[in-house]
């Protein structure tokens, strides 16, 4: 919409052509000088004033005069700033569209004479007056009429893409759309690879491959060598620019001007398809008569494309979703079974009380735990196997299902972390590891016989029974040797510990340690014993259970809501007190 009336010379003065209409301001009323560009209609009431004798006027929404003059702009019309009264008598013919009032034509009183001297030439340039307005508002339903199907086009490609139609059907219907609008006779729409960056140089369309066509013989479509020299066509089209070649037989761009030739094809159109800079293909379109191109058909064809870009994207999107969702069905089976490989019950050992708790940080994790019952004794296996994830997960359970064969058939705790060891030396590559700790509490005797393989070493904490305990009264099991999966000529230790009753043994993996604040401090191994001491010292009788509960608030406490870095596992072995 326009501005108010005393604002348009402003609004006039800021458009970027002298020639170009005004814009009306949003809110404001429509006015004749809104449409008005080279200032033909003034000039034609000008010289019709000349040539009848009788003044002819022409006015805006406001009645004010506009006269056919350069002004500070260098616009070819200006309004004079007042309105002022139509003489007794005129006649005024108002200009109305959809019956609002843009201006008015107005005939002054007085008799026309046209018997003048140089009456000749102002009727030939009344004449040329009329032309030059008729031309311009021809000019502006054809470009009206562009726009419309223009519009037509890409409300129909996006009604698709709403409906999420395929990417073939949207490609088709982008085609036909443009061959249509252009009047052109053939066409195709050729993308590159989902990984490609752009077009490969030489003298190949390899990295092409054909999506739709229309009207072009199989000879042409399926011949290797690309339309023009070095494929610059291509190359500028991907670039952002609107190809075009008028005349494809002369064209020294072209580099099968024969095979053209023999196509039938004369003039050609061609676009490149990307989204947010990122090369996905090229749309070409040919005619096979002769064919000029103008800015209106430039910008359909880059709408189109950039329309059918949209379209290759949303497919690839959508497939890539489908793709995500059927893989985070196998992680979930695959999760499930994991579970199911852990403990599905705590053992039942008179005088020992057990808990474990195991938190992955994705839906697979590294980290095991287990149970063996032994005639009697209490296995007890911890471990974190380098990594995460599925590749995490697959070496978990090649570790733990190493671990309980051996752990069945061979007594000595070293060699079974050795024949384990040497196991997933033989499968496994050279980056790929796990920590691990094995130990076996006789309930009897309370004799602690383990290994430590590279794994956080455990701690025991002594609970004296008539004082808090202190960190004296905490030990540490690390002996054994390195990680197992990397050397398979080492020899692993073993040792034995003598619990005491009320004694509490904890076995953690190094997620517990490493889990973050967001200050970016880790928990650590400190806070651990602290944590430990002090929730022993506050409850010197609590279960393994309240005491695996008490140390995981307190890691949470401390990361507050940062994201979990590392899978997460605790085992709580508590030593019954005897009377």
């Amino acid at each position: 919409m326009c501005a108010e009336p005393q604002r348009l010379s402003q609004t006039r003065t800021t458009t970027s052509s002298p020639d170009a209409p005004a814009a009306p301001a949003e809110g404001g009323p429509l006015s004749i000088t809104n449409f008005l560009t080279d200032g033909s209609l003034a000039g034609l009431c000008d010289e019709l004033t000349h040539l009848a004798g009788v003044e002819v006027r022409l006015r805006d929404a406001s009645g004010r005069r506009i006269v056919r003059s350069q002004d500070a702009s260098g616009r070819p019309w200006m309004v004079l700033p007042d309105p002022e009264p139509d003489p007794a008598d005129a006649a005024v013919f108002p200009l109305a569209v959809g019956g609002e009032m843009l201006g008015s034509l107005v005939i002054a009183k007085g008799k026309p004479v046209l018997a003048r001297g140089d009456s000749r030439a102002s009727l030939e340039r009344v004449v040329d007056l009329v032309r030059r307005t008729s031309a311009e508002l021809c000019e502006h339903e054809l470009e009206l009429r562009h726009k419309v199907r223009e519009l037509s086009a890409l409300f129909r490609l996006t009604s698709l893409l709403a409906t999420a139609t395929s990417m073939q059907r949207v490609l088709e219907v982008a085609m036909d759309s443009a061959l249509d609008l252009l009047e052109l006779d053939a066409g195709s729409i050729m993308l590159l690879r989902e990984d490609a960056d752009g077009i490969i140089p030489g003298q190949t369309e390899e990295d092409l491959t054909l999506a739709t066509s229309r009207n072009l013989s199989r000879d042409w479509l399926d011949y290797p060598m690309p339309l023009s020299r070095d494929r610059v066509f291509d190359k500028l089209a991907l670039a952002g620019e609107v190809v075009v070649s008028e005349d494809l037989a002369t064209d020294a761009r072209v580099l099968i001007p024969d095979k053209v030739g023999s196509e039938g094809l004369v003039s050609a159109i061609i676009a490149g398809l990307t989204f947010q800079d990122r090369p996905l293909g090229v749309m070409r379109l040919y005619a096979r008569t002769p064919r000029s191109f103008g800015d209106s058909e430039r910008r359909l064809v880059r709408s189109i494309a950039q329309q059918a870009s949209v379209a290759i994207e949303q497919a690839r999107l959508l497939r890539m979703q489908e793709e995500e969702r059927r893989i985070q069905r196998q992680l979930q089976i695959a999760a499930d079974v994991q579970r199911r490989m852990l403990p599905s019950r705590l053992p039942q050992i008179p005088g020992l009380d057990v808990a474990a708790r195991y938190i992955p940080s994705f839906e697979l994790g590294g980290d095991f735990y287990d149970f063996l019952e032994l005639s009697g004794h209490l296995g007890v296996m911890v471990g974190d196997v380098v990594g995460k994830g599925i590749a995490a997960a697959l070496l978990m359970a090649a570790v733990r299902a190493s671990l309980r064969a051996h752990a069945e058939e061979v007594y000595d705790l070293d060699a079974v972390v050795s024949k384990v060891n040497q196991a997933l030396c033989r499968d496994t590559l050279d980056n790929e590891f796990a920590t691990l700790w094995y130990g076996v509490i006789d309930p009897a005797t309370l004799r602690l016989t383990y290994c430590c393989a590279g794994h956080e070493p455990p701690m025991i904490v002594r609970v004296p029974k008539h004082r808090a305990p202190s960190p004296a009264d905490l030990d540490e099991l690390s002996v054994g040797g390195m990680v197992v999966g990397i050397d398979r000529s080492q020899r692993y230790q073993r040792a034995v510990y003598d619990l005491h009753p009320r004694d509490v043994f904890i076995a953690y993996t190094d997620g517990v340690t490493d889990a973050t604040n967001f200050a970016g401090e880790k928990y650590g191994k400190k806070r651990l014993r602290r944590s430990l001491l002090d929730i022993l010292g506050a409850e010197p009788k609590a279960s393994a259970s309240r005491i695996l509960d008490l140390l995981h608030w307190e890691v949470r406490r401390f990361t507050g809501l940062s994201k979990r870095i590392d899978d997460e596992t605790l085992v709580v072995v508590r030593v019954g007190d005897r009377a």
